[in-house]
């Protein structure tokens, strides 16, 4: 029942090499995360037979769950979904990557669990620009203050920002947050952020990753153009 995959992920990758040409990227700077929520680990296992290492969760019981079934691959496993502080200890003890730091509280939190766990995690911080009242993230002024802050973390690396950008039909529609999440990140290297803290933007998914990529995504977050439709409990 997942035969489609590998064909779907073929079509993702040529639609994400072209939307990097005609931005003047390389297809190998765009990294593509495979949001497998709600799906079993059938189909994250036909994805990774597929050539697929980046795979996404947005809750931490699931990336748990999935983490533990596939844990005789190399897979590299992403938290996308918001993290409640008191689930920061497990998520950080297992994933690779948190893109929903949206306090200083959740960032030294994060820091401190991966410490304890004697490992790294890399860690973008979710910037609010919408301030839509069903997501989270951080207001823009209190990021800077999250990007400092990462400076002296010890286990949790800082690599970028996150958005989630209010949803519409028209995928240009997101093409104005998504340059706003880039002059914010233009804006804190100017003012001396070291590049690596920041060299990731993760932003756009199945109906507007091209958009993102032309607007400067190194990560695109794509569940549904892979996997399918969702069928939730």
């Amino acid at each position: 029942m997942y035969e489609h995959i590998p064909e779907r992920l073929a079509r993702i990758r040529d639609r994400i090499a072209s939307a990097a040409g005609r931005s003047g990227r390389r297809p190998e700077d765009v990294r593509l995360i495979a949001v497998s929520k709600t799906h079993p680990i059938e189909a994250v296992r036909a994805a990774a037979d597929a050539g697929q290492i980046d795979f996404g969760e947005n809750k931490v019981q699931e990336a748990l769950q999935k983490i533990a079934q596939s844990a005789d691959t190399s897979l590299r496993w992403h938290l996308i979904g918001h993290l409640q502080s008191n689930k920061a200890r497990k998520a950080a003890a297992v994933v690779g990557s948190i893109h929903a730091i949206d306090s200083l509280d959740l960032l030294k939190r994060v820091d401190q669990a991966a410490a304890e766990a004697g490992r790294t995690v890399d860690v973008l911080i979710q910037v609010d620009l919408a301030l839509e009242d069903t997501k989270f993230g951080a207001p823009v002024p209190e990021v800077a203050a999250i990007v400092e802050a990462a400076g002296a973390c010890t286990a949790a690396r800082l690599t970028g920002l996150m958005l989630l950008p209010p949803l519409a039909d028209n995928p240009d529609d997101a093409r104005p947050w998504f340059r706003r999440l880039r002059s914010i990140r233009d804006e804190l290297l100017h003012n001396g952020v070291p590049p690596e803290r920041l060299r990731e933007l993760s932003m756009g998914m199945s109906h507007d990753f091209e958009v993102a990529i032309e607007e400067g995504a190194t990560m695109v977050r794509v569940g549904t153009a892979i996997f399918g439709e969702r069928t939730y409990p």
